[in-house]
């Protein structure tokens, strides 16, 4: 099973339509990074270290699959797509965006490519007032105080406004669904696709039980005769299954998948049944 991490990240951006450019990379953290649980408010900020022009900055809280340098990469291909390219120089300079990890979970690390906690958010307010927004709680694992405490030890001077424009945060598959069934034909992947959805949103998967159908060799040898109790079989096992695994709500588990469709029971009827036998399977199903 994968693990979720949480981590904050904080962006930042004076380059072209500030505002589109945060959501854009909003967006693709979403689609390649991981889940967003949180936005701040933007923040418009004068230049730190280097005269330019003000920038747009916010922090946002991700609930990730990646260990911390995965997720750094990740990040750098982000950035490198919505048209940052970063040098060697150590000099700040203008930047279309600009994404960086403060916190990782509780840890603390000190790589070649990645410090974390970030070695600058004490220092700079037009970071901790946005992480404030989202995580005023939060312990700094270095300096064990509160960021809403951080913030207020802040010698930093610099001016910074709030920006009355939002942001939209991309709503995960894991909010929007508590079930999700997976249909199709014979040999289409199904299942293949249900086990691939498991792995990567942690959900509790329903198999399809066929195999051990006593009507099922019966049904191929004589169809006419044995079609009605393979179908009510078929169905008072599928509905026996998904009630009892729905009623089991598994708190690792985000969501259930299915690898079939209950009413995939009045398809096969509609082939295989007379039609008293059709009205009967619908009624059963409603």
């Amino acid at each position: 099973m994968k693990i979720q991490r949480i981590t904050y990240l904080s962006l930042g951006t004076n380059q072209g339509n500030k505002l589109s450019n945060l959501q854009d990379a909003i967006d693709l953290i979403a689609e390649k990074a991981g889940a967003i649980l949180k936005i701040s408010n933007i923040y418009e900020t004068e230049s730190w270290g280097f005269q330019s022009a003000n920038f747009y900055n916010i922090c946002i809280q991700v609930s990730t699959y990646h260990p911390p340098e995965v997720l750094l990469n990740c990040l750098l291909k982000i950035e490198k797509k919505l048209g940052r390219t970063r040098s060697n120089s150590k000099k700040y300079s203008d930047r279309s965006i600009d994404i960086d990890i403060l916190l990782f979970d509780d840890e603390i690390i000190f790589s070649k490519d990645l410090v974390v906690p970030h070695p600058k958010i004490l220092d700079r307010k037009f970071v901790l007032i946005p992480l404030a927004d989202i995580a005023a709680d939060k312990i700094h694992p270095i300096s064990k105080n509160k960021i809403i405490h951080c913030l207020k030890n802040c010698e930093d001077k610099t001016s910074i406004h709030k920006v009355e424009e939002e942001l939209i945060r991309p709503i995960p598959i894991t909010e929007k669904y508590n079930y999700i069934a997976i249909e199709g034909n014979i040999g289409a992947g199904k299942t293949s696709l249900t086990k691939l959805m498991e792995d990567e949103f942690n959900a509790k998967i329903v198999l399809e039980r066929f195999a051990d159908n006593p009507f099922l060799p019966k049904f191929y040898a004589d169809q006419e005769r044995f079609a009605f109790p393979l179908e009510m079989s078929f169905l008072a096992d599928r509905y026996q299954q998904l009630s009892d695994d729905l009623a089991q709500f598994d708190l690792f588990k985000n969501f259930l998948i299915s690898d079939y469709y209950i009413f995939k029971s009045l398809i096969f009827a509609q082939i295989t049944l007379q039609t008293t036998s059709i009205r009967f399977t619908e009624k059963c199903l409603i």
